[in-house]
């Protein structure tokens, strides 16, 4: 390919970049967005693969068939619980290409001969090493801590980690200072050893209740790991990819930590849900007893209501009830009955996923309701019907000043007039902690999976109708 349709199709690719990127803003567009994006990177590939002729034709179909049959399996096998850890997998390897193919433009430097190493250059490649090395082993940790590791470090971790931080420093500084590349391979060697045991060190304290904003701030990392390697390459797309990634996981990364009221500094410093979770876990209410309900008394409860809300959590996704929420509301509504859904942002394991699972199930996106939408309204709402919520409905957090959580907008469904609850049992949620919605005089418990009590309801609900 030509100098000039080389940069025609940087531009484009870029161009459907920044407006895929725009449509992935609302549930309405974001599949059309994602296609885009997706065309954009294709693009981008396979131009700098044949601009540079790094392979003929008949490997790059290869290439791309290979990958492309990967990408299917992989989205067909990965259930909408298990995507928050397929996100980290994916900042992880993204990280790590970028590590390779900057540390790989040194090596390929290092083989000519009396080349020298352009401090500039240096740097952007040890940026990518450094930032590629902590986004790929801290991303696999996350992996291992959504998963449910308890991996919460050990004595002496903040001192280790300062030691290990400045050794990094140096290896970078050596890097740098080298005369050439040869000069520059053992300390490019020390930055990569560095950067993978850095990574760990910065994820392992952080408690599980963290790990979606851990995980969209290594999305960034990514991201800016890909634009430094761009600019050791000269990629514009890569460079743009890479920034609006970057950019894109930082915002995230601050609603997030918005949405819970606590500083990135505190998220990774804190350890929330780890040791402090785990000691605030009883708060007293070991003597306090529940209210058990049934289907059929949550089924008349609900078809006597005006108005409805469901708040869902990582429960619903855990037990695939989707569909069953879907079929309930539209009973409800045949009825005359209002339904709404109040989303939390930081609802399940990853920002958007209770919009995710939910559309899946075909529900209509303006009943979607966000958290300080929904709020000021819960005490007109009749029936709260929480479906594997717990950390987000926790009125503690707006009541108790000694909870871990307090401060942390939650969704207020205890100035519901009924609040249901759907549980397999009284453990704590992610944070750790105890709800006291849960022992609220308007609060009745439904325990069991959530998909075979959504049956049992509809089912009640339609002999109600029927009768």
């Amino acid at each position: 390919m030509t100098g000039a349709l080389v940069t025609l199709a940087y531009l484009v690719a870029a161009s459907l970049f920044i407006l895929g990127l725009k449509r992935l803003s609302s549930p309405r567009t974001a599949r059309a967005g994602n296609r885009m994006a997706a065309s954009g990177m294709l693009i981008g590939v396979v131009a700098a693969l044949l601009s540079e002729q790094i392979l003929n034709p008949v490997e790059l179909i290869g290439g791309l068939a290979v990958g492309g049959l990967i990408g299917v399996v992989l989205a067909r096998r990965t259930a909408l619980t298990d995507m928050p850890e397929l996100v980290a997998a994916f900042n992880g390897f993204g990280g790590a290409a970028s590590a390779l193919v900057a540390g790989a433009e040194v090596l390929r430097e290092a083989a000519l001969p009396e080349a020298d190493l352009d401090p500039i250059v240096a740097l952007t490649v040890g940026l990518s090493v450094l930032i590629g090395g902590v986004t790929l082993t801290g991303s696999f940790l996350a992996v291992a801590k959504l998963r449910g590791s308890n991996a919460n470090g050990f004595p002496g971790l903040r001192l280790v980690s300062v030691a290990v931080g400045l050794a990094t420093l140096g290896a970078l500084g050596l890097l740098v200072a080298s005369a050439s590349p040869e000069a520059g391979l053992p300390w490019l060697g020390a930055l990569v050893a560095c950067a993978l045991v850095l990574g760990v060190l910065l994820v392992l304290p952080i408690g599980g209740a963290d790990m979606p904003v851990v995980v969209a701030l290594l999305n960034s990392y990514s991201g800016m790991a890909a634009a430094a390697t761009g600019f050791v390459l000269g990629n514009y797309a890569l460079v743009i990819s890479g920034a609006l990634v970057g950019a894109s996981g930082l915002i995230l990364t601050r609603i997030m930590c918005e949405a819970m009221n606590r500083s990135l500094a505190n998220v990774l410093l804190g350890g929330f849900g780890a040791e402090a979770g785990a000691a605030a876990s009883g708060g007293g209410d070991e003597d306090r007893t529940v209210r058990s309900t049934t289907t059929d008394d949550a089924a008349l409860m609900m078809a006597y209501a005006g108005r409805v809300v469901v708040v869902p959590g990582y429960g619903l996704a855990v037990a695939q009830a989707q569909h069953e929420v879907r079929e309930l509301a539209d009973l409800l509504q045949k009825e005359g009955v209002e339904v709404a859904y109040a989303i939390h942002p930081v609802a399940g394991r990853m920002p958007g996923h209770m919009n995710v699972l939910l559309a899946e199930a075909s529900v209509p996106y303006d009943q979607l309701i966000e958290m300080d939408e929904i709020n000021p309204e819960m005490p007109q709402v009749d029936v709260v019907l929480v479906v594997g919520a717990n950390d987000v409905v926790n009125p503690g957090a707006r009541d108790d000043e000694t909870s871990p959580i307090y401060g942390m907008p939650v969704i207020n469904a205890d100035e519901a007039q009924q609040v249901i609850v759907m549980k397999r049992s009284m453990s704590t949620g992610y944070a750790g902690i105890q709800n006291p919605l849960f022992f609220n005089d308007n609060t009745q418990m439904l325990f069991g999976d959530a998909k075979v009590s959504l049956k049992g309801i509809v089912s009640d609900l339609k002999d109600l109708q029927a009768a």
